[in-house]
């Protein structure tokens, strides 16, 4: 049968559903694949997005994607100290986001299909042997779909990169949680740096209203990310709280686990080529110390559509016409390799490093200055100058460049 568009979006989480989205209002013809029969499910992530964020994306959230309207983080240290970051934001409801962006986009133009999944692309030149466009197989009634643009937005798989055989090995993490029933919260998210609960990652109590929450975590040792859950929930949440009902307790109220794995090395060396672009956890645009990916896919997606309308204006879609791309986000993205080397360091100190450095700093960290620096740099050196040997100052700099000035938490 066959089908043909300006641009083929696979994928339709944040990512996919904001290049669609942007692209279908810039007056191209979408076509948004989804190899599930259903948006948005299974849930992959913690569902949480920054007011700023938001701001920056020009969204108008509807009221019924709002699990709660949050005040923003605390950061609690192994001696059970806390710091905040009083940063307005939001935990979503992933699926329901997801599913009105896609809505959203079909509204603009885009077509939508389910049970689509990519198998195969191949590009085609023509007779002066310049790209020309793609032909994409797959599983679903409408492949092969020939277009001019591919927005790769599938996800931490790169499936572009597979495909297409890109050699580039991308680092990722284990991220796992349980929506769990009857959890107090105060409007609060909460970041654990805990190592005994979460080995080089961190642990987090995400709140929703009526008592839910996500708790969850991230840690390098994939393979016992469930038993050191279950070891931080039953010390903390259920030892103070037994109505907070364990989810791996048969009899008890039903919640739901989930997780996947999570891009942590940064953006990939090649996000874009002939008529493609990756987009979101596809490129590795995740923030490289919380592991947040929602926002950096919502704007990366409408950097990739504003791309393909230029492109297709022009009528080239080249390498080097695409290449705008890379520009877009390197301008405005985090500065990742200055994150990555404060999280290095962070996942070197011990408890007892990590409790003296959050008793180092103010109450609220969001309103830092130099001065404040400088004072929580002097009181480092005077009484633990061996963490300037392991690059703590690079630590508390990472905490402000994970933020970005658009991005918020």
């Amino acid at each position: 049968m066959g089908s043909t568009c300006d641009v083929l979006v696979i994928g339709a989480g944040p990512g996919g559903g904001s290049a669609a989205l942007h692209a279908a209002r810039g007056g191209l013809s979408v076509l948004l694949v989804e190899e599930h029969d259903e948006i948005g499910t299974p849930v992959h992530c913690g569902e949480c997005l920054s007011k700023t964020a938001v701001e920056n994306l020009g969204l108008d959230l509807p009221p019924e994607v709002i699990a709660l309207d949050c005040k923003g983080i605390r950061v609690i240290f192994p001696d059970g100290g806390s710091k905040l970051l009083t940063e307005q934001g939001y935990v979503l409801e992933k699926h329901l986001f997801e599913q009105w962006l896609a809505n959203s986009a079909i509204d603009a133009g885009a077509n939508l299909l389910l049970n689509h999944k990519v198998t195969g692309m191949e590009k085609v030149f023509n007779s002066n042997n310049q790209f020309s466009n793609w032909i994409v197989n797959g599983k679903g009634n409408q492949f092969p779909i020939e277009t001019k643009i591919i927005i790769d937005a599938a996800g931490v798989v790169g499936l572009s990169a597979k495909l297409l055989n890109i050699k580039e090995q991308t680092e990722v993490i284990a991220g796992f949680q349980w929506e769990m029933h009857e959890v107090p919260n105060d409007g609060y998210l909460d970041f654990y740096l805990w190592p005994k609960y979460s080995p080089h990652g961190y642990v987090w109590m995400i709140p929703k209203k009526g008592g839910r929450a996500n708790v969850g975590l991230v840690t390098t040792e994939k393979r016992g990310a469930i038993k050191y859950l279950e070891s931080f929930i039953e010390d903390t949440y259920l030892k103070n709280n037994p109505k907070a009902n364990p989810p791996w307790r048969e009899g008890e109220t039903k919640v739901r686990p989930f997780g996947g794995t999570i891009p942590i090395s940064g953006p990939r060396k090649q996000t874009y080529s002939d008529g493609l672009m990756m987009v979101g956890d596809a490129a590795g645009f995740t923030s490289p110390l919380f592991e947040g990916g929602t926002h950096l896919a919502l704007k990366s997606g409408k950097f990739a559509a504003q791309v393909a309308v230029n492109a297709l204006s022009n009528n080239d879609v080249s390498k080097q016409q695409i290449s705008e791309y890379e520009q877009l986000w390197k301008n405005e993205f985090p500065p990742y390799e200055k994150i990555l080397k404060g999280k290095t360091a962070l996942y070197e100190l011990s408890d007892g490093e990590l409790s003296f450095m959050g008793r180092c700093l103010p109450k609220e960290m969001g309103s830092m200055g130099n001065i404040t620096k400088l004072f929580i740099g002097i009181k480092i050196l005077i009484f633990r100058p061996t963490l300037f040997f392991k690059k703590v100052i690079s630590v508390l700099l990472s905490f402000g460049y994970s933020r970005s000035k658009h991005y918020g938490w």
